[in-house]
């Protein structure tokens, strides 16, 4: 299930995206933005945790510290029909440090481990956490072994690993995502180290060619903003890296069944184009407007990069993204579209 999957991501991976993203490819395992154990505990559960169908596979990424409260709060992922629990081990942020969670839960493997207890005693779907290489300018090895493995005795069997160190203190979350050198090398050496673990490496990946690298040395690659700005390459990860069909589907993956019959209907009968892929969201945008009244623009923002690097490319992203025709139905907004093209 991890051998390919798409990062959470703080306001991109809400589950219009992961909607768009699923057109896009059957088998890659889509993961939530991160919800804190706060919201879930004193917010809107539903507005947090509900999802389409057709999102399968599916992470709900966790944010928190505290056990009984992550505990709760991956049982209640469990219920909403969620395949994994991710604890977030790995986010810079202030705002998650002032929580005492994120990245530096690092500092603090026994916690870790306490959390990762708790939500395993209460749920049945896998529970996993997604961490950084290091803290600070701590840059040995042996930090990060020994945090994989002292919360592997927990029950976790997974690991996503960011292979950058998070900077707590003079980098923004995004020069955190930058700045920090990227050291795969440690991924690989906690996969040798700890063989019957899953290890999944994350952090800076674009293209198939380096992805088909990275799985020579681990079980899985994470893509994060690659895979938002360039969505359309995910187009042929089904192919790629799932190249034998599974039962009632055809050799590339690209049929699926749920709500939304007319997209599956025209991918099991047409090739996977740009086009189809718009069309599938338009009926998406439809369909959400009339069921929870949501407007076509909170979803098409997703789907901006859809025709990066073909030609008129600019032209339509100005269409979707013009707030000027809001008050229009998306399909008449789908026919300015296609014309900024002709």
């Amino acid at each position: 299930m991890w051998k390919i999957s798409v990062a959470p991501m703080l306001d991109w991976t809400d589950r219009h995206c992961r909607y768009f993203h699923r057109l896009l490819t059957r088998r890659t395992l889509l993961y939530t933005e991160m919800v804190t154990t706060g919201a879930l505990l004193h917010g809107d559960v539903a507005r947090h945790l509900r999802f389409n169908a057709e999102e399968h596979p599916v992470a709900l990424q966790l944010g928190g510290s505290e056990p009984a409260d992550l505990a709760h709060c991956a049982k209640l992922g469990e219920q909403w029909g969620y395949d994994e629990i991710n604890l977030n081990c790995g986010c810079p942020s202030e705002r998650v440090q002032r929580g005492a969670f994120g990245a530096c839960l690092m500092a603090e493997p026994q916690l870790v481990a306490d959390c990762v207890k708790a939500m395993v005693d209460v749920a049945s779907v896998p529970v996993t956490v997604k961490h950084r290489i290091g803290i600070d300018k701590t840059e040995s090895y042996d930090f990060v072994r020994d945090f994989v493995g002292t919360v592997a005795q927990a029950g976790c069997q997974v690991f996503t690993v960011h292979a950058r160190n998070a900077w707590l203190k003079g980098l923004s979350p995004k020069e955190n995502r930058e700045v920090p050198p990227l050291r795969y090398e440690l991924a690989y050496r906690l996969k040798a180290d700890f063989p019957a673990l899953t290890i999944v490496v994350n952090g800076g990946i674009a293209g198939t060619e380096p992805m088909r690298t990275h799985l020579q040395h681990v079980d899985g690659v994470m893509i994060g903003r690659e895979a938002y700005h360039n969505p359309w390459a995910m187009a042929e990860w089904d192919a790629l890296f799932w190249p034998v069909a599974q039962p009632g589907e055809p050799a590339d993956g690209s049929a699926g069944t749920g709500a939304a019959d007319a997209t599956h209907a025209t991918r099991s009968v047409a090739p996977l184009t740009r086009e189809t892929v718009e069309e599938a969201m338009v009926a998406y945008m439809v369909q959400q407007a009339t069921e929870h009244g949501t407007p076509w623009s909170h979803i098409a923002r997703h789907m901006l990069g859809l025709r990066n690097g073909t030609p008129g490319a600019r032209k339509w992203r100005q269409v979707w993204s013009d707030h000027r025709l809001k008050h229009l139905p998306a399909t008449e907004v789908l026919a300015q579209a296609r014309a900024v093209l002709a």
